[in-house]
């Protein structure tokens, strides 16, 4: 089962991600339990070597000795003298997220780390949901900061959220165009837009491919964010600013990976699956997805550099 289970454990698989955790916290939890997995297998059976042992001569009722050739286990390979057969694992993450976040983060295991770079080189999108509070601003962004500003908010309406978002999506969709290298006029980066490939050439700012609300119901609201090279700070302070061009103040309250890429909430373990049969399946299951999804995407950046 060792070397066995070890192949099966190259490639990539997400998991959800609790808020207050670290992600430093979730890889180590995960490579513990893979660890324990792994060591929890029957042991093959111990080998065997002849050696010559001092005995009584059968059948003689004098006290002769003599040497005799038997086979003995080799101590030397046995669990208990050499100890756990693995003791730790190449265990890469992907798109990380902050302690305060939650979400879909992808991890790589062995061989998989290779297809980490393969996921960064295409410039995937992540989606988010993001949930707001009107009313009130903070040092930090978030509920849990300093109180800095109140503000009331009964004058925001749907329609003028709506707007709002529409204005940042146009923007960010000028600059997304801006970043990819491509003529804004020409019909590469039509046929691109269309396909929604579009992305940029190398690292930019955060850039946001699409923005819409969710749910309003005042003084909360919930928007849907698909974005790239973003950070969830950054998108804390979307929701600040959001609130200001709503003439009132917003904090955020809560902010969710719903997509990385080609994984997505339904592709995340839950903390009770961070074992080693549960991630075994979650990477054969994802193989043939990830193999396709990436030399997509990586196919259509080279084709249009």
């Amino acid at each position: 089962m060792g070397s066995s289970g070890l192949a099966r454990l190259q490639g990539l698989f997400a998991v959800y991600k609790p808020p207050g955790l670290k992600w430093l916290h979730v890889r180590e939890t995960v490579e513990l339990q893979l660890l324990k997995g792994l060591n929890a297998a029957k042991p093959p059976a111990p080998e065997h070597r002849v050696r010559f042992l001092l005995g009584p001569v059968e059948g003689s009722e004098e006290k002769k000795l003599t040497l005799t050739a038997t086979s003995v286990p080799t101590l030397s390979t046995h669990r208990l003298v050499r100890g756990p057969a693995f003791t730790s694992l190449k265990i890469g993450v992907g798109h990380r997220l902050d302690s305060q976040a939650s979400g879909v983060l992808v991890l790589a295991v062995g061989h998989g780390c290779r297809l980490l770079t393969n996921m960064y080189d295409a410039h995937l999108t992540k989606a988010y949901t993001v949930r707001g509070h009107l009313g009130k601003a903070t040092d930090n962004f978030c509920e849990d900061g300093r109180l800095i500003e109140k503000t009331t908010y009964d004058h925001v309406t749907r329609e003028h959220l709506d707007r709002i978002l529409a204005v940042i999506q146009g923007s960010h969709q000028k600059a997304l165009v801006m970043y990819s290298n491509l003529d804004l006029k020409s019909q590469e980066a039509y046929e691109m837009a269309v396909q929604g490939v579009i992305r940029p050439m190398n690292k930019s700012p955060m850039l946001i491919c699409g923005i819409r609300c969710l749910h309003f119901a005042p003084p909360e609201f919930l928007v849907e964010v698909q974005c790239m090279h973003e950070t969830q700070q950054q998108l804390r302070k979307l929701v600040h600013e959001i609130g200001l061009e709503l003439k009132t103040t917003a904090v955020c309250v809560q902010v969710r990976r719903t997509r990385d890429g080609f994984f997505t909430l339904d592709d995340a373990l839950l903390r009770t699956q961070w074992d080693l049969h549960s991630i075994q399946d979650a990477i054969q299951a994802a193989a043939p997805r990830v193999a396709a999804e990436l030399k997509k995407n990586l196919r259509l950046r080279l084709g249009h550099r």
